[in-house]
């Protein structure tokens, strides 16, 4: 039974499923039971679903936080088999088919989804994140966006106490680490923030002058997309003044910069995106993992040997014809839905559903103002077409009609100004601009 759910004692006892997380997957599962037989219980350590493809667009001032995410208990405050919990999840007691949370409280389930994604992977060199921040959460958005506009500030500082050029050069270098979609997107919106947006902000220092170094180690940017989308990509981020170094290896980040090999690049501001590392659910349940920390699932999605135990989304591996089914939102909510289908229709006593077969639609990504990438397929799109396209898709999959409206309202701004959203320094960090 769920924690605090109001029940009549004379019916019989519905199975209670527990989701572990409320992101793509998880929601999904969630909602896909809104009609089934069973109680639910969804618990994630934020009390909101983030739409995590346009949190680029937060840390460079494009869009509020409150544009991308939406509370959860709002969203599933009409499917009334549902209970939403806040807490933090740090273990499963698989003997006692319970969860256990960080405060002490255990919930009891008689079947458990875990959907608790991903997070930044810095091979083995963690000490890295303190001054290489990456962006899978709103808090990483808000600290890159106080990075970003600090430095400029720092920058305007310091020419006003004699600072020698290297240091406000080295002020206003940015490098990112990691040429996938994240790392383009980012590095080709703080080049549009600096050389457009701020370009008429400051007195002492010219935003234009600002350096963007984009760190991969492959032979391309993108490398998933088709070669001649990829080199799109990478033309139109020179164009745009970003210098793209491929197949560069990062071997030191300090606050001072960034080290490949026997090169050393000055930036004062470090942005990783070079790679994701599963949530410790392959722990929590005592299951296999591949490298990257994901859980070997079965077919079903099921653990082996657990067959009431569901893995779905960013934090399980999968095959499907020989090749992994990507870690991507389409993929997550597929995911989350089948796993979904397969509870309801044991609650019913119908028979399972088909054999999950994941449905690729495509990749996309942008790169800045009227330039993008897509693939269809048969279908490749590049530049203006493709970039009204990819902000459409973006807008449909927001969820609530507010959230729709104030991103299109703000990007049709932005587009007829060349401006940003407001430029706000909230919270605090280190190093701040005293520094």
């Amino acid at each position: 039974m769920p924690p605090g759910r109001r029940h009549r004692t004379d019916l019989p006892r519905r199975p209670h499923v527990v989701i572990v997380g409320a992101g793509f997957g998880g929601l999904t599962a969630a909602q896909g039971l809104k009609c089934a037989a069973v109680d639910l219980t969804v618990i994630d350590r934020r009390n909101f679903h983030l739409f995590q493809p346009l949190l680029y667009q937060v840390a460079t001032a494009g869009l509020n936080p409150a544009d991308i995410a939406w509370p959860v208990r709002s969203i599933l405050r009409r499917q009334r088999n549902a209970t939403v919990l806040l807490g933090e999840v740090t273990g499963v007691d698989k003997a006692a088919a319970a969860v256990v949370l960080g405060d002490g409280r255990v919930i009891p389930f008689d079947r458990l989804i875990i959907a608790t994604g991903a997070t930044h992977n810095y091979f083995g060199h963690d000490e890295w994140a303190r001054v290489a921040p990456g962006l899978k959460r709103i808090d990483d958005a808000t600290l890159i966006r106080r990075r970003v506009l600090a430095a400029f500030e720092r920058a305007e500082n310091s020419l006003t106490t004699g600072t020698e050029d290297v240091e406000i050069r080295r002020l206003m270098t940015f490098a990112i680490v990691g040429g996938g979609p994240t790392g383009v997107e980012l590095s080709g919106a703080i080049a549009e923030l600096a050389k457009k947006a701020l370009a008429a902000d400051f007195r002492n220092i010219d935003p234009r002058s600002t350096r963007i170094v984009l760190i991969e180690g492959g032979r391309s940017v993108l490398g998933h997309f088709p070669p001649s989308l990829s080199a799109f990509a990478r033309r139109s981020l020179e164009e745009m003044g970003v210098e793209v170094r491929l197949e560069t290896q990062v071997t030191n980040c300090d606050a001072n910069g960034v080290t490949c090999g026997d090169e050393r690049i000055p930036a004062a501001n470090i942005f990783w995106a070079a790679g994701v590392a599963a949530s410790p659910a392959a722990r929590w349940i005592g299951a296999a993992a591949d490298r990257a920390g994901r859980v070997l699932v079965k077919a079903d999605f099921s653990v082996p040997g657990h067959e009431n135990i569901f893995v779905v989304g960013d934090v399980a591996a999968l095959e499907q014809d020989g090749r992994p089914i990507p870690g991507i939102a389409p993929a997550a909510k597929q995911a989350g839905a089948y796993v979904a289908a397969i509870i309801a229709a044991q609650a019913a006593g119908k028979p399972r559903p088909p054999p999950f077969r994941y449905r690729h639609y495509g990749n996309l990504a942008t790169i800045g103002r009227n330039s993008a990438v897509i693939d269809f397929g048969s279908l490749r799109l590049k530049g203006r077409l493709a970039w009204w396209l990819w902000g459409v898709a973006h807008i449909f999959f927001l969820i609530g009609t507010r959230n729709r409206l104030l991103v299109a309202a703000q990007w049709f701004y932005s587009y007829l100004t060349f401006g940003r959203g407001a430029r706000l320094m909230v919270g605090s960090d280190n190093p701040s601009i005293e520094r």
